[in-house]
């Protein structure tokens, strides 16, 4: 399962995953954009939900619809600059319930319904606002940063299962978004001294963490940025 697969890393997530033989259940809340991911999937099997992960509803609905998953991708979010002097509790409410409570929750659920088998591997997709300062970006680094905690707890909770819990944190990604930003292009290249990561990097990071190639990692978070944070 890959939420978040309507666009950006969980759409990228999901494509590369069903190239690699995946039978995918993506979800997203955009119904046409989430249509487009589903006819770019190779192979047969996929299924498409469309979601609102922040409504508890939508989130049963989306767990019923599962079963032996092997491996839970949360990929939705969101992120909103906002230095803490200017932050309101809507903001802050709104970072919490999509970036935080809607994968805790989610994956809540699915544990519950006994949805993800045993040997099974759960990746949450946090960033290096995890681990580093960032100016403007206090609220979406505090739910980034919480859910490690949470990684690390559920990872000593499901090891009786097998059930591997990791993190994976990117720095910034050259996707199209950023050509109208050259100058800030350029300032984020310097401070990477492998330069800028690709939608593919990521994918590979997941892939790796989803795999038996990974089966003796848990309760970590793999960081992907060039060298940034060091």
């Amino acid at each position: 399962m890959v939420t978040g697969a309507s666009s950006g890393l969980g759409q990228h997530i999901a494509i590369r995953f069903a190239q690699r033989g995946a039978r995918l259940i993506i979800t997203g809340r955009d119904k046409s954009r989430l249509q487009t991911t589903y006819d770019q999937l190779k192979g047969e099997g996929h299924v498409q939900v469309t979601a609102n992960l922040t409504i508890a509803e939508e989130r049963t609905f989306l767990a019923k619809s599962a079963s032996n998953l092997n491996g839970l991708v949360h990929c939705a979010g969101i992120q909103k600059h906002c230095p803490i002097r200017q932050l309101s509790e809507q903001l802050m409410t709104e970072m919490y319930q999509v970036n935080f409570l809607a994968p805790v929750m989610l994956t809540q659920s699915l544990l519950q319904a006994n949805a993800i088998a045993q040997q099974g591997s759960i990746l949450f997709m946090l960033s290096t606002a995890a681990h580093i300062g960032t100016r403007g970006l206090g609220p979406y680094s505090a739910m980034k940063s919480g859910l490690i905690g949470i990684i690390k707890c559920l990872a000593l909770e499901q090891a009786k299962r097998k059930i591997r819990v990791n993190g994976i944190s990117p720095s910034v990604i050259a996707t199209p978004m950023w050509d109208v930003h050259q100058e800030l292009l350029t300032q984020q290249k310097a401070r990477h001294p492998l330069g800028l990561g690709t939608l593919d990097d990521v994918a590979n990071g997941a892939i790796y963490m989803l795999s038996d190639a990974s089966r003796w990692v848990t309760g970590t978070s793999l960081v992907m940025d060039g060298g940034a944070v060091i």
